[in-house]
């Protein structure tokens, strides 16, 4: 088996890897989506499994980007672009990350703060856009060994989304500005609203990873 046959396989055992982590991203995401409804209803119970279930995710993520880690530095110089790989799965462990970090903040602001600034609205909104961006994400790796046309253009779909996300984390920031006074509060729906788009651009470098990715298949 000659060498390009090898870095081929090696690359597709990497996207398997990388299948897997984006696969539990996605769970958590729509578990950081079904918590403002948990907190509208004060469900405490709901809110505490939802956020231990987040907390369980961002480890299996942390343990498959070591998986994939090693799985790399095994074929040592075989793959061509092993940064790319490399960089791609840290990416995705710091957007689980940023998921369990917001998820713990939201948790722990007076949803009649929220009401009285209609942010409960704005915030589920970006919450929304930014899972459908990382169901994009899903979607771009599953097509990668079959149909990389398809990658490409489902990237250039999450990008649609990106912006989206940047117009109303603008528009949320003036809003909670203008109507919230409470700094506590503030503070904290300020680093929900931030930590929201700040993920969305962490997707978007994975999208951009993943077509390199599909590039060199």
């Amino acid at each position: 088996m000659y060498s390009g046959e090898l870095e081929v396989q090696a690359k597709r055992k990497a996207i398997a890897v990388l299948q897997d982590e984006i696969n539990r991203i996605l769970n958590a995401a729509r578990e950081l989506a079904a918590l403002p409804v948990l907190m509208m209803k004060k469900d405490k119970v709901g809110i505490k499994n939802s956020l231990e279930h987040i907390s369980t995710i961002e480890d299996e993520v942390e343990n498959l980007r070591r998986k994939i880690t090693r799985e790399v530095a095994d074929v040592g110089g075989l793959i061509m672009n092993r940064e790319n790989l490399l960089n791609t799965a840290y990416t995705m462990d710091e957007i689980a990350g940023y998921i369990t970090g917001i998820a713990f903040k939201l948790s722990n602001i007076k949803i009649t703060t929220l009401k009285s600034a209609n942010l409960d609205v704005d915030i589920t909104k970006l919450i929304e856009l930014v899972v459908d961006e990382v169901y994009k994400l899903n979607e771009i790796i599953r097509s990668l060994n079959t149909n990389t046309a398809n990658a490409i253009e489902l990237a250039q779909e999450t990008q649609k989304i990106e912006r989206e996300i940047d117009v109303k984390y603008r528009q949320a920031t003036i809003k909670l500005l203008a109507e919230v006074t409470n700094v506590k509060e503030l503070l904290l729906i300020k680093d929900v609203i931030e930590g929201i788009e700040e993920m969305s651009d962490k997707c978007q470098r994975v999208s951009d990873s993943f077509i390199l990715l599909a590039l060199s298949l």
